[in-house]
């Protein structure tokens, strides 16, 4: 589990399982001593009954006892996550010096040790953090490598097989905890970017005719006023230019809103994008933008819509432009992958895009320009999606931004 103290959920899962954990481990540790102290000599008829007289005895369960209330004061203020380091450091610790108290300079087998011990990794899973089980995993080797160490015992090997073994069935539980959260919260994320759609598309078809009926009215009268009075107003251009936004948003929102069906027909991959820089190609020239093509080798006939491929690479392109508002160079790079798809990549020289946004691109209503409303690129990511095909992008910051198409020539 992530440790971030800030997160309430979190921070309530990791209360419940250092709860758990923290009364197993009280169990387990005075269950096994009870057993191995008083009832194993009552029936073997060996040893002393009680505690250990030469090592720590009383002060060793009055240590292990004095974490409960240091764990329940970090629990109380809001941290859990420290907790379990707590235990096992202050266990392992604890229990080393006990051993070497006994056994030290003495000619008794080692044979000390808790069945505790096996709590520690084979629990850590419970955890989902890996870092906390190979902190665990190693210090209970560890523990008993430097008890042998310094005992000069062989008797330690045992254990440390045993924690060995162990660490790596509890890695590969550790594993599938793991891969399993992934993959609920990987459905979580994409259940709720398709509620956002949902949404999107509701919103659509119920009021994107609506808009666009006045839209065209308010853009007919406009242009009529302005040709009539073509002296009197400067802000003419401006209402259409801001009358042509508003239509173009409806627009991305319709066609999130229609039923996605596509009807394949072979189409020229020269002629969409030669037809694409014919419509964005003013809007380069004022801002010093040049767009330079290559199309390597002859290309086939692409399974596609073309209008909606259009509307794709028109996107694309007025995103590089407005990248670069002190003008630049786009490249669109067009070939064929091993005759069966088809990569388009166009490369801006704009500002680039943080590397923590770049995950969000596509997401509904995300934009990193000032203007923008985030439906463009979610339209476009749609269409590519609808073709079968995928895009990446790629980009720093004040270097530029990629973005590559690959689509297949014949769909299925």
């Amino acid at each position: 589990m992530k440790e971030t103290p800030n997160n309430p959920k979190l921070i309530l899962e990791e209360t419940k399982t250092v709860k758990f954990f923290i009364s197993l481990f009280y169990i387990f540790f005075f269950s096994y001593d009870i057993f191995h102290y008083y009832i194993v000599p009552i029936y073997t008829k060996e040893g002393m009954i009680g505690l250990e007289k030469n090592g720590l005895g009383f002060w060793f369960h009055t240590a292990i006892i004095g974490l409960l209330p240091i764990a329940l004061y970090f629990i109380k203020k809001g941290n859990p996550y420290i907790v379990k380091y707590i235990f096992l450091f202050s266990f392992a610790f604890i229990e080393t010096v006990n051993s070497l108290v006994i056994y030290f300079g003495s000619n008794k087998p080692y044979g000390s040790g808790n069945i505790v011990e096996l709590l520690f990794v084979f629990f850590s899973p419970i955890f989902v953090n890996k870092k906390y089980f190979w902190i665990a995993a190693l210090t209970m080797i560890g523990k008993y490598a430097i008890i042998g160490g310094i005992l000069q015992d062989t008797n330690v090997v045992i254990p440390i097989i045993t924690f060995s073994v162990l660490s790596v069935i509890a890695y590969f539980l550790l594993t599938r905890f793991t891969s399993y959260i992934d993959s609920l919260t990987s459905v979580h994320l994409e259940l709720r970017k398709k509620e956002k759609l949902a949404v999107i598309g509701q919103m659509a078809a119920g009021i994107g005719h609506e808009i666009r009926n006045p839209l065209s009215s308010l853009k007919g009268f406009t242009q009529l006023q302005q040709e009539r009075y073509p002296n009197t107003n400067d802000f003419y251009p401006i209402m259409i230019q801001e009358i042509d936004r508003i239509n173009s948003i409806v627009n991305d929102l319709m066609y999130l809103g229609k039923p996605k069906e596509i009807k394949f027909v072979k189409a020229n991959i020269e002629e969409i994008i030669a037809y694409t820089l014919s419509i964005t190609q003013q809007q380069a020239e004022k801002q010093g933008v040049t767009i330079k093509t290559m199309m390597e080798g002859p290309l086939p006939p692409l399974d596609c819509d073309s209008h909606q491929l259009k509307q794709v690479f028109i996107n694309l392109l007025k995103n590089a432009i407005e990248s670069m508002p002190e003008g630049g160079t786009i490249k669109v790079n067009v070939n064929v992958l091993e005759g069966r798809k088809m990569s388009i990549f166009i490369d801006d020289e704009g500002y680039g895009i943080d590397e923590e946004n770049i995950l969000n691109l596509g997401e509904p209503f995300f934009t990193t320009k000032r203007d923008g409303t985030g439906l463009g690129l979610m339209v476009t990511n749609q269409i590519i999606k609808d073709h079968k095909g995928n895009m990446k992008i790629e980009s720093k910051l004040e270097k530029g931004t990629k973005v590559t198409l690959v689509l297949p020539i014949i769909q299925k």
